[in-house]
């Protein structure tokens, strides 16, 4: 199964509102990546305002460390690689 598969079955886990992209919604987003590695994210209407969702949605992966795989609307998956230290 890859992983815009996997992502469209999964539930948004965090919302964003009309507040925006807040620091406190950027560190839920990377501790959720860090936890899950794929993270469904939902935009509320209020949230975009007059921006461009996917100019949003690029700052978000770029603020995050992660890449998107899906949007759809206000939905967006986002999956973080997580690289293994070995000593």
């Amino acid at each position: 199964m890859n992983l815009k598969s996997k992502a469209r079955a999964l539930p948004a886990i965090i919302q964003v509102g009309k507040a925006g992209l807040t620091e406190a919604v950027i560190e839920e987003i990377k501790v959720q990546l860090k936890n899950k590695k794929l993270v469904k994210v939902k935009f509320l209407r209020s949230a975009i305002k007059d921006e461009d969702k996917k100019e949003l949605f690029k700052e978000l992966a770029d603020k995050t460390k992660s890449e998107i795989i899906h949007q759809v609307g206000f939905v967006v998956a986002l999956y973080k690689k997580i690289e293994k230290i070995y000593k």
